[in-house]
């Protein structure tokens, strides 16, 4: 098994999907220290042995959407290998959780974005930098960062961006605001092919540079949040929820922002969304009890 998922590492690795051989990478490390690095035959592969591996996950602190992350990996590899004739299948993951959680909505007002806009972090170069890349992330629709680490300077053309989403493959093309051309007038023009001065050598690192700018922008959100008595752990992904939400509480159509967001479909969408927001049922049940 565990061969068997090093060789489909190597075909995501051959494929260019780099993410997905990463976390193909973290699933099949973690299922090795489970088994304390005793490979076995995937007919070895059983309803209480997921069980067991669930289990040691959960002690582990892991959260519930994290250890299902790792168990749907593992269910896809196993499929394939039953694809392959490698095994019949057992339904070894029947009594194991490879759902997704609802999870708490990553999402700022817009009074709060204005208030990150408005401070002045002049003698913070490192927080000023953090708070320009979160709000040009914004600005361009919740562009996800690692699109805009590799936007390049030929993306940008009369007056509107067009990039590929690396997820997805998806083409979307984004009108260029003053507010993107004040953000990048603050900083020098890139040596390298890239428009954002993020990815600043192109010598075979450049997904190291990307990673290591995104951690330590985070990092100084998180600094960011603290100057404005923000409680919460913010990070460039509020930057993508807050648009979204921000866009429908201004009663945009779902569709729109689904095309916005350059997502395939608009379920994914609506995940991002609360179905109604808890303030909107408050006021509903006001209506209702006034009179009572």
């Amino acid at each position: 098994m565990f061969h068997f998922i090093q060789m489909q590492i190597q075909r995501k690795k051959q494929l260019g999907k780099v993410r997905s051989s990463e976390t193909y990478q973290a699933t099949l490390n973690s299922f090795m220290s489970f088994r304390c690095g005793v490979d076995l035959t995937f007919d070895m592969i059983d309803s209480e042995l997921m069980e067991l591996y669930e289990a040691e996950l959960q002690n582990r602190g892991l959260t519930r959407n994290t250890s299902s992350f790792y168990l749907r990996i593992l269910r896809t590899n196993y499929k394939l290998a039953v694809e392959k004739g490698l095994t019949q299948d057992c339904h070894p993951f029947k009594r194991v959780y490879c759902g997704i959680d609802k999870t708490v909505k990553r999402s700022l007002s817009f009074a709060k974005i204005k208030q990150i806009k408005e401070l002045d972090l002049s003698l913070t170069p490192s927080l000023d930098f953090a708070r320009d890349m979160f709000l040009f992330s914004f600005c361009t629709r919740g562009m996800s960062f690692v699109d805009m680490a590799y936007l390049k300077k030929k993306d940008l053309k009369n007056g509107y961006l067009t990039y590929r989403r690396k997820k997805t493959g998806q083409l979307l093309t984004v009108e260029w605001t003053r507010q993107m051309q004040a953000i990048m007038d603050k900083y020098p023009i890139n040596p390298t092919q890239y428009l954002l001065p993020l990815i600043l050598r192109e010598d075979g690192s450049e997904r190291r540079q990307y990673q290591n700018q995104m951690m330590k922008i985070n990092r100084h959100l998180k600094e960011v949040a603290s100057l404005i008595k923000l409680p919460v752990s913010l990070s460039l992904y509020y930057s993508r929820h807050s648009w979204a939400t921000i866009a429908r509480g201004k009663d945009i159509p779902l569709s729109v922002i689904s095309e916005a967001l350059g997502h395939d479909s608009e379920i994914t969408t609506q995940i991002y969304l609360d179905s109604i927001k808890s303030v909107e049922v408050d006021k509903a049940n006001r209506k209702i009890l006034k009179d009572l």
